[in-house]
């Protein structure tokens, strides 16, 4: 009669030939040479830190970068009530740097308008694949950053101006819990832009035209002109 050791052990340990390998052995160790198979090495593992944040991108990098030179030449944010009130009584402009198609749509009253962003006017083979890569994300109408925006400014508007830069949605300088560095726009990038170049009064709408509509506050648009 088997022994229980020898049936609940394939190769009954106290008989077992010597040549013969225990499935520990398979695995780990003498038929491991044969397989190739190299039991892993544990001073070579590393562990991550799951608190560890990932790497910023270019763009989170500019930002930052852009944000600080903004707290630095003391831009203040002010809400839509705010602008209105500045405008009215401190002769503020309101400089609306959305495209001209949505500034013709409706904008703040007596707000005026060099877009930030253009549409993509040339047709170089560069322009072409930028225009594709916009189509690919279902984009149709890519735009680029205006390279006449700080002329256009100047002619209309003289250093010494006092203006609130405003867009769409405005983005922020606040930080929070997920955005420590506050949230870029086009208002803001403007803004940058401005105190770059010698303007020395620069404010910037925070909440954008989104939160003048909701506020009911004067509109204009093309028609009405």
């Amino acid at each position: 009669m088997a022994s229980l050791t020898s049936i609940a052990t394939p190769y009954g340990c106290s008989s077992r030939n010597s040549n013969t390998p225990s499935p520990s052995q398979v695995f780990w160790g003498k038929s491991a040479r044969f397989s190739g198979y190299k039991p892993l090495d544990s001073s070579r593992l590393r562990i991550q830190n799951a608190s560890t944040k990932p790497a910023k991108s270019a763009a989170e990098v500019e930002w930052k970068r852009k944000r600080e030179v903004l707290l630095e030449k003391r831009v203040r944010s002010v809400d839509v009530k705010e602008a209105l009130r500045l405008q009215k009584e401190n002769n503020f402009v309101i400089l609306d740097v959305r495209p001209e198609a949505e500034f013709k749509e409706g904008h703040p009253a007596g707000a005026i308008n060099v877009e930030m962003y253009r549409l993509i006017k040339e047709w170089t083979p560069w322009d072409i694949a930028r225009r594709l890569g916009f189509a690919f994300f279902g984009i149709f109408s890519g735009t680029e950053e205006n390279p006449e925006f700080l002329q256009k400014v100047e002619a209309k508007l003289e250093k010494d101006a006092k203006i609130i830069v405003a867009c769409s949605s405005a983005g922020t300088m606040k930080p929070t819990q997920n955005l420590p560095e506050g949230q870029q726009s086009r208002s803001l990038i403007a803004a940058y832009l401005l105190v770059l170049n010698g303007y020395k009064n620069v404010f910037h709408l925070e909440g954008g035209f989104y939160t003048w509509l909701k506020q009911d506050l004067p509109v204009e648009s093309e028609d009405e002109q």
